[in-house]
């Protein structure tokens, strides 16, 4: 998620790059699909690696620790690279660690597996929706960033749900197998339409202290931080809840009725984000929030699930779209280093949610789980309120407006400038 030097843009050209922004959502698709689909595998992989459920839900943590731990770093130390080369090398990345899982007989080594996805993860969510800005025209670079941002419910809605099924009818390592199949498909396609870009060597961890003191990107970081935690406590045990309630057999059902309703939300949030980007944050949290809720209380109702699961989804759906779009705004000139850690804050918030999920599923149970969700909304819906003047301002509609108004006179301007690539 990075600045880089000046290149040619298309911002003179009213149409967007379909086959080159699909291409990174297919690539977002496979990180989103390597990171989620041990959810919906847990209990076959934990019987054949001998291991009980919570220990195998921390191939999710493990792999969101390699993303925490490297984005960054990997992000300054390959800020020279072409862009182009760089995303090659993370979908390789992929290519690799889901060949290793697939074929991995021992606990250890799939973990290990797991993590080098992971930084392979970090190096791609350091690329993406700053890609998709820099190929668009500047009044829609917003829904660019939502295009390819789709790889996410479309991952959630088809890619877990159907990995689940694919599982449980032909084991869960044709599952991994068939992601790199689709990776080397998207390396090739990638190759093909993906336009390139050079990079620029910059005091990344300079920038990064620097950025901390601009308003706006703290509240926003912060939002990104516990948002995500939440979540990630329950998706990532969602079978084992599923399971407390008498419809552990449902789960892919379950889990594609959540990606449905999360392409909805993100089909949403790229018509208004740039003018709603506030109302559609608030919106989406108070969604979740009622929707733990009710899984707080489900228990025994399936039309209750898939009416909670469904408020999930919607509130869930842009999550991405809209937090990468408020801290590219927010960071201004610094927004390469606030979305380099809007990554880092991101997956070390995948990673605490596996471990908070799995104590509290050893402790307390799966009940348990839905009450820790609302416990964290709490906070996230008091920030963001406050947050009213920077991070995620009411006026973001006119700030928008001018921001294209100047890129669009200025030669060489900033579309490239934003929250990825």
């Amino acid at each position: 998620m990075r600045n880089h030097t000046a290149q040619p843009t298309v911002s003179h050209v009213g149409k967007l790059p379909l086959a080159a922004l699909l291409a990174l959502a297919t690539a977002v698709f496979i990180t989103s699909l390597t990171e989620t689909l041990p959810a919906g595998l847990l209990p076959g992989m934990s019987r054949d690696l001998d291991v009980g459920e919570s220990a195998m839900g921390q191939s999710v943590t493990i792999y969101a620790i390699g993303t925490a731990l490297t984005a960054i770093p990997l992000s300054a130390a390959t800020a020279g690279w072409r862009r182009k080369r760089l995303l090659l090398t993370a979908m390789a990345g992929f290519a690799l660690a889901n060949t290793v899982t697939a074929v991995s007989a021992n606990f250890p080594l799939t973990m290990a597996a797991r993590f080098v996805a992971g930084v392979a993860a970090g190096l791609a969510w350091a690329l993406l929706a700053g890609y998709a800005r820099r190929m668009a025209p500047v009044a829609l670079q917003g829904r660019a960033i939502a295009i390819v941002m789709t790889g996410i419910p479309v991952a959630l809605a088809l890619g877990v749900p159907a990995g689940t099924f694919l599982g449980g009818a032909l084991g869960w390592r044709v599952t991994f197998s068939l992601i790199t199949v689709v990776t080397l498909a998207v390396i090739g396609w990638i190759v093909a339409t993906v336009p390139d870009y050079s990079g620029q060597r910059r005091d990344g961890r300079t920038a990064v202290l620097r950025t901390l003191t601009i308003p706006g990107v703290a509240p926003v970081l912060f939002v990104t931080l516990v948002f995500v935690l939440a979540h990630t406590i329950l998706y990532t045990y969602i079978a084992a809840f599923l399971d407390r309630l008498g419809m552990g057999g449902s789960t892919d059902l379950v889990l594609l009725v959540f990606g449905a309703a999360s392409m909805v939300s993100i089909w949403i949030v790229g018509i208004h984000i740039n003018r709603r980007l506030r109302a559609l944050t608030l919106a989406g949290t108070v969604l979740v929030a009622a929707a733990a809720t009710l899984l707080a209380v489900a228990s025994g109702s399936p039309a209750l699930v898939y009416v909670a699961v469904t408020l999930w989804g919607l509130g869930w759906g842009g999550a991405p779209t809209l937090l990468q779009t408020a801290v590219g705004d927010a960071g201004g000139e610094a927004a390469d280093a606030a979305q380099a850690m809007l990554v880092t804050l991101w997956n070390a918030a995948m990673a605490g949610g596996g471990v908070a999920g799995g104590i509290l599923l050893g402790l307390l149970g799966s009940g348990s789980l839905p009450w820790s969700v609302l416990a964290l909304l709490l906070p996230v819906l008091i920030v963001v309120i406050g947050a009213r003047a920077h991070g995620f301002p009411a006026e973001s509609a006119s700030r928008a407006s001018t921001a294209a108004h100047g890129v669009l006179h200025r030669p060489g301007g900033a579309a490239g400038h934003g929250a990825g690539g």
